[in-house]
């Protein structure tokens, strides 16, 4: 071999990539076109440098270390934007998520982890450690004065654990803590819409801090303490706000 002769570097093997092959079969992972789509509608794309197209080449290279010390990571939405555009339907979101999950918990973004913990406090789900107690109360009281001061919905309701309703309500968990009026304009388009609704006195939080820090087993749970009280109340549709 000539002192010229350039030898290349066999390619590393990637844990990420046999990880969500295992878990998504289909997934498509080798399949990249290296097209860009991915990237052109992602709102996290030039973000320490990086982007969804980077990131999945970087772990078919097998360069998983490098893109396990990354915390671009936790700066994508999980929108899934990239699925939709992509011509091959690559799961990008699901390495995100394997990436995020190889990190210690403790070393997980502390508002995130801090949100999901509280989340976890009570079966209201809220991320801002609400109680059922405090949740009812809130409700109540916002009704009650929208009810005085806007006679047009003297009849409105914002029912807490009604049996049979047609739709189970879920709040942003902030909103009854930080900016209760927040909850009045889609209790008014309910009203107007003659629709036979209720919230949950159990599961009624709308976002889920637990799945974004990739703790399985936590948001798990959230989600069947919200199902499991939709189900008990009898409500054939979860209607989701977040």
């Amino acid at each position: 071999m000539s002192e010229s002769t350039i030898v290349l570097g066999g390619r590393k093997k990637s844990r990420f990539l046999d990880e969500i092959k295992e878990i998504l079969p289909a997934g498509n992972l080798d399949l990249c076109l290296t097209c860009g789509a991915c990237s052109s509608g992602c709102p996290a794309t030039g973000l320490e440098n990086m982007d969804p197209r980077k990131f999945l080449r970087m772990c078919a290279l097998g360069m998983d270390e490098e893109v396990k010390n990354s915390s671009w990571a936790w700066m994508c939405t999980m929108c899934q934007r990239c699925i939709y555009v992509c011509p091959m339907q690559i799961d990008i979101p699901q390495l995100i998520f394997n990436t995020r999950a190889s990190w210690p918990r403790e070393e997980r973004p502390k508002g995130i982890r801090g949100s999901c913990d509280l989340a976890l406090k009570n079966d209201t789900g809220g991320a801002m450690g609400t109680t059922e107690e405090d949740f009812e109360f809130v409700v109540n009281d916002v009704l009650e004065e929208y009810r005085e001061n806007q006679p047009e919905f003297a009849e409105m309701e914002a029912p807490i654990d009604k049996e049979g309703a047609e739709f189970f309500l879920n709040q942003n968990s902030r909103e009854p803590v930080t900016e209760p009026d927040e909850m009045v304009p889609l209790w008014k388009i309910l009203h107007l819409a003659g629709a036979n609704w209720t919230y949950g006195s159990k599961g009624w939080a709308g976002e889920n801090y637990c799945l974004f820090l990739a703790d399985n087993d936590a948001w798990k749970h959230l989600v069947q303490v919200a199902t499991d009280q939709t189900h008990k109340l009898g409500c054939k549709t979860y209607l989701n706000t977040e």
